[in-house]
């Protein structure tokens, strides 16, 4: 039986601080998917790259792969031209680089689709949207999540509104 599995393909060891988010979001909010990283690089080990991408064919799993890579980001192209699965890139510098990081990102020829989430724990929460629709038990956890965030907006309308009562009298 295919496992719903989020591989974590990162640039280098510096961003795992920043992906590892992605895992936590996953475990924090109990989405029943497993999360894994590995650190390859569309410059620097192709190859390794490349070989990697089979063994994730081969699995019969159903994966999301998210890249978290700086700079050029040539890896999240890279990756969506050679696998089947969907691609999100989720760069640790979408901040500092701006427009410029989106570009470098997406910009990529026809067929090769890379969706850009810049925040882990969105780009966590779409592969799990994604993997739900090969397994839809998953929808009665994204459906609890949603519950979740809801109930956080009607706490804070209210917490603002009971605020303003108390300046009004006081």
């Amino acid at each position: 039986m295919p496992k719903e599995k989020v591989i974590v393909l990162m640039g280098s060891k510096r961003d795992y601080e920043f992906a590892s988010r992605i895992g936590n979001f996953l475990k924090e909010e109990g989405f029943p998917v497993t999360c894994n990283y590995n650190v390859v690089s569309a410059h620097k080990t192709p190859k390794k790259l490349l070989d990697d991408l089979q063994e994730y064919e081969k699995s019969g799993d159903n994966i999301v792969l998210i890249t978290v890579a700086g700079l050029s980001d040539a890896l999240s192209g890279v990756v969506a031209g050679y696998t089947k699965y969907p691609v999100i890139a989720c760069p640790p510098d979408s901040e500092k680089y701006g427009e410029a990081k989106i570009f470098s990102s997406i910009a990529t020829p026809k067929g090769i689709a890379v969706a850009y989430i810049p925040e882990p724990e969105n780009a966590a929460f779409a592969a799990v949207k994604i993997l739900a629709l090969s397994n839809h038990s998953l929808y009665e956890k994204i459906g609890r999540y949603k519950r979740k965030m809801e109930e956080r907006v009607y706490a804070s309308a209210e917490e603002i509104r009971k605020s303003q009562k108390l300046k009004v009298k006081g």
